[in-house]
């Protein structure tokens, strides 16, 4: 008999035991939190089954600090990272890191921008000199940003203007929230991009780009009491900065449903339905956490059992809700028709099973494997240092902390049935609903639009975009 193999009941049982033990594993897992006089915050958590480390660090800066005429800033600076030093020159940061057996990259989003290299425990200083080195000493030099405005552009192209499912959602974004930046996309308008200059860029690095602005998480094999003092003799150095400004205004309350239709060449309609909800720093946050697996997490979720098994009126449903944001976010659900289904349909089933969770509480079964996969897929997240060090990341970064982390598996589990019915009741509402359609055209009528004068382009956008 393969060994390898293991029974359904096997892994049932293993699922219950690593249940059982999170509280104790949560708790053995240690997270040491210093502020040096800088303002740098560093947060160390030592995981020693592997001779492996993960180092981030995480700025205060993403889309949502960018103003009008000036979006995809942070996202083209991520770019620009990686530009050179007079230390360290073009290209020698990813060398380094690739001679050495590391890997290296970075991400923006709506709230942040982060950088990480992982390696072997033994090349950790690595890290150290480098991402100090590039915190204060970045070259900007004017004909490599030119070349990578020029990249950046064509993602945008290729990712959504291209992308007609990606392009109804920057739409639907920019309708959801009319005052907040989080109507603009991570990756910025391409009239913006056409008109941001070098000097924008290094005056943005300038001001974001500073300790006090930033977090060092370190996740892995290491000593906190041998790497704390590197740490400090590395990054100490570096001057405080003034702190930036991180106020942004607030989005008002929604009164009344909003509706986008986007034309474009496509196969098949889709529908998108995005609801105003609030952040972590409300309580009911881990209610809608809850609500948002039962609605749409999988295959088995409702969503995906009634539209596309029972009903055969969808290809693929699904949504999601993210409370780890600086501001209240979205919660949304979509659905992509099946051939000869028109976007009516679509949208009256998404509503009728909402309605469905307004009306009458989930059964214990369905609240206990709702429950049961958001602690499956946070305690397997658990099992790699980088997604350990990105869940800390986000959290100290949003202004949540590290305690949310922590605790979040220990408030999930508090959720009751009554909870799920009563926050659907309250937010997935008309009023505070932003719908957004698909329309597919051809080619051809695609270009009668463009000439009739209706957008080749379009608001909203993704929440995160990678180099």
């Amino acid at each position: 008999m393969d060994r390898r193999k293991r029974s359904p009941l096997r892994n049932v049982w293993l699922l219950l035991l690593i249940f059982s033990l999170f509280p104790a594993l949560a708790r053995a897992a240690k997270i040491e939190e210093v502020v040096l006089p800088n303002g740098l915050k560093v947060v160390l958590l030592e995981e020693h089954k592997a001779p492996v480390v993960t180092f981030q660090v995480w700025y205060r800066v993403g889309s949502r600090n960018e103003i009008t005429g000036k979006t995809g800033l942070s996202h083209l600076l991520e770019h620009m990272m990686f530009k050179g030093t007079a230390k360290h020159g073009k290209g020698e940061f990813s060398r380094i890191v690739a001679k050495n057996g590391g890997t290296e990259n970075a991400f923006t989003a709506n709230d942040y921008t982060a950088y990480f290299e992982n390696f072997a425990s033994d090349r950790i200083e690595l890290s150290l000199d480098l991402e100090s080195d590039r915190m204060q000493n970045l070259i900007m030099d004017p004909k490599e940003f030119q070349l990578e405005r020029e990249v950046v552009k064509e993602e945008r192209r290729t990712r959504t203007d291209d992308d007609p499912y990606s392009f109804l959602i920057e739409n639907l974004y920019a309708i959801a929230f009319m005052v907040h930046p989080y109507h603009a996309p991570v990756i910025g308008w391409m009239s913006d991009l056409d008109g941001l200059t070098r000097d924008d860029a290094f005056l943005y690095y300038k001001h974001y780009y500073q300790p006090n602005n930033a977090t060092v998480v370190v996740v892995g094999d290491f000593n906190t009491k041998t790497l704390l003092p590197k740490i400090k003799s590395f990054f100490e150095k570096i001057p405080k900065g003034p702190e930036p400004q991180q106020l942004v205004p607030p989005e008002p309350a929604q009164i009344g449903e909003r509706r986008s239709i986007v034309k474009r060449e496509a196969q098949l309609p889709f529908v998108f339905a995005a609801f105003h909800t609030p952040n972590y720093k409300g309580p009911d946050t881990y209610a809608l956490a809850v609500l948002s697996s039962v609605l749409s997490a999988g295959k088995s979720s409702r969503l995906y059992r009634s539209l596309v098994y029972q009903q055969q009126i969808a290809l693929d449903a699904g949504g999601h809700y993210e409370g780890l944001t600086t501001d209240p976010e979205l919660f949304y659900v979509y659905a992509t028709a099946r051939p000869q289904i028109s976007p009516e349909e679509l949208e009256e089933a998404l509503g009728d099973e909402i309605s469905r969770l307004q009306s009458e509480p989930i059964s214990d079964q369905e609240l206990k494997k709702a429950k049961n996969q958001i602690e499956a897929d946070f305690i397997l997240g658990s099992d790699s240092n980088f997604f350990r060090a990105m869940r800390i990341g986000t959290a100290e970064t949003v202004g949540a902390g590290h305690e949310y982390v922590t605790r979040f598996v220990e408030n999930i589990r508090k959720v009751t049935a009554q909870d799920v019915m009563r926050v659907a009741q309250k937010y997935l509402v008309e009023d505070q609903r932003s719908v957004g359609t698909l329309m597919p055209i051809s080619t051809a009528e695609e270009g009668d639009a463009a000439e009739n004068g209706e957008p080749k382009e379009a608001p909203g956008g993704p929440t995160k975009e990678s180099r």
